[in-house]
């Protein structure tokens, strides 16, 4: 029995692109033998749809692409995942289609309620379970948290299912494909059934959707994976007596090659899913500009990649030969924009209201934003999108400029704390050298006043991520931290930068979640709090 696991890149809202892809993509696995055809969680109108779903228009259009499907693909059983709405009731639901007619629907029972996901917001509760027959094989279907879940599983076990088959959109995090393949496997082993786990691909807005389906037999043995971050259609032998030739993409236990790809699937889906048609990228001769740079060009064509030097008199001389390295690295168009004179006005302009008072970080966030002005110039001139590079740690505690080095479209790096930040780039330059030695030996610096260090500000970056990510991703408290072997001096600099930058982080660009807790939907403080 071959069945189609459909890694499919879907386009939020756009049903008619969506529904002729996977008419498409079916046809092509049915010519294959194929002859059940899957595709991941809400595929007809994209993942997560958000307040789309509270339209009408977007629902009946939804339902109208469901019947289109049917009608094109009578020869092949194929599910669906979609909205539906019955009785004034929304559902995210996935239908089963054959012989031109919707056979049956399952809407999913535990909707998730955390992190990134507001689905309660949206849908109400499915009761049921969904049980289908093929070749005398009994399939049951759930959608996404209803693997994570007791009693969607536990329904399907009294029914004695042969087949589980769990359609996705799981948001990429580090390591979390790890995570998914020991829930899956305990579901396998807890119904006894074999169980097919087909996830979504694609970047959207803040969440990378990383693929990676795979097939676990009754015995929690992983009998297929197919790739990370890129879109196919596996067909697989599922209850095939012979040897499954086990496939398993190669990068899946390396965590800085997985991670590298995830970044340039979210920033690839995120230019082009918006119509920009040209990158922009403040280049200052230190490692986050050189990073999100090498993601650029190895994603995008060159030429349509712009990359700035807007030296000051605070740059280095390093700072400006190693970028113009990094330009003959990566072929992309290159300019030099000295701000000095440009510096010397703001200050002769303000001279009279700052008298008497000494150079400050005021000046140093008038650098950055001038910088800012002429990057988004360019970007509105040559139709394009800044794409700015600020790291998780930089953003935590506010060491960047509002609207300074915090401007752009998309914040790449926005959810990478410092150390990963190195550790890519070793990586990268490990495939070939991109990145010139001297940018990632360098110590941190933001090059806006003489002899300026990070560490001089800030803890040594280890122990500043580990902080965050305690705080952050772990929400524990001061005391907690200190007890885990931080100086409370460190602890409480620390949370306090966090706590008095929410302003700054409320009006920052969205950027990629690759943590498990990123900035943005995934962490909702109120910007005006007692702390």
């Amino acid at each position: 029995m071959k069945i189609a696991l459909a890694q499919i890149n879907s386009f939020v809202g756009d049903i008619e692109k969506n529904s002729n892809l996977i008419i498409k993509r079916a046809k092509e696995a049915s010519n294959k033998g194929a002859e059940i055809f899957i595709t991941p969680e809400l595929s007809i109108c994209g993942y997560p749809p958000e307040d789309l779903v509270l339209r009408e228009d977007f629902l009946d259009a939804c339902t109208k692409a469901l019947k289109k499907i049917a009608k094109a693909l009578p020869f092949i059983k194929v599910i669906v995942g979609h909205p539906l709405k019955k009785d004034s009731k929304i559902y995210n639901s996935a239908s089963l289609i054959f012989n031109g007619k919707i056979q049956g629907t399952y809407s999913k029972q535990t909707l998730p309620n955390y992190g990134v996901f507001d689905e309660n917001r949206y849908f109400k509760s499915g009761e049921k379970e969904f049980i289908f027959t093929h070749k005398n094989l009994k399939f049951g279907l759930l959608i996404c948290e209803d693997a994570w879940s007791f009693l969607p599983s536990k329904l399907l076990k009294k029914k004695s299912v042969d087949s589980i088959i769990v359609i996705n959109a799981s948001p990429y995090e580090i390591e979390k494909s790890n995570t998914r393949i020991k829930v899956i496997s305990k579901l396998a082993r807890e119904t006894k059934s074999t169980v097919i786990y087909l996830n979504a691909i694609g970047g959207q807005d803040e969440l990378i959707f990383d693929g990676g389906s795979f097939v676990v037999n009754k015995e929690a043995k992983l009998l297929h994976q197919s790739s990370f971050f890129k879109e196919e259609t596996a067909i697989i032998d599922v209850f095939s007596k012979t040897i499954i030739k086990f496939n398993r993409h190669k990068i899946s236990y390396h965590k800085e090659a997985h991670l590298y790809e995830a970044l340039k699937l979210a920033l690839k889906d995120y230019v082009v899913k918006n119509n920009f048609k040209n990158l922009f990228i403040g280049l200052s001769g230190g490692i986050d500009s050189a990073l999100v740079l090498a993601l650029a060009s190895d994603t995008f064509d060159k030429k349509n990649i712009t990359a700035v030097m807007m030296p000051s008199e605070f740059t280095a001389k390093l700072s400006i030969t190693e970028s113009r390295r990094m330009i003959k690295n990566t072929g992309v168009n290159y300019k030099e924009i000295d701000i000095q004179s440009i510096f010397k006005l703001f200050r002769k302009t303000l001279s009279s209201e700052f008298k008497n008072k000494p150079f400050d970080t005021t000046e140093e966030n008038i650098q950055a934003r001038i910088r800012a002005v002429l990057l988004m110039a360019l970007s509105n001139k040559f139709n394009g999108i800044v794409i700015s590079t600020s790291n998780k740690s930089e953003t935590a505690v506010g060491y960047s400029t509002l609207y300074g080095d915090m401007v752009g479209g998309f914040a790449l790096l926005k959810d990478v704390p410092k150390t990963w930040v190195y550790k890519l780039a070793n990586y990268r330059n490990s495939i070939s050298t991109i990145i010139p030695n001297k940018i990632i030996k360098r110590p941190p610096t933001a090059e806006l006043r003489p002899n300026q260090l990070d560490q001089n500000s800030l803890p040594k970056y280890e122990i500043l991520d580990k902080i965050i990510e305690l705080y952050i991703e772990k929400d524990l408290s001061i005391d907690s931290i200190v007890k885990k072997g931080f100086s409370s001096k460190n602890v409480n600099h620390v949370v306090k930068l966090i706590n008095d930058n929410e302003f700054k982080r409320a009006q920052s660009p969205i950027g990629p979640k690759i943590t498990k807790r990123a900035f943005g939907k995934d962490r909702r403080y109120p910007i005006t709090f007692k702390h």
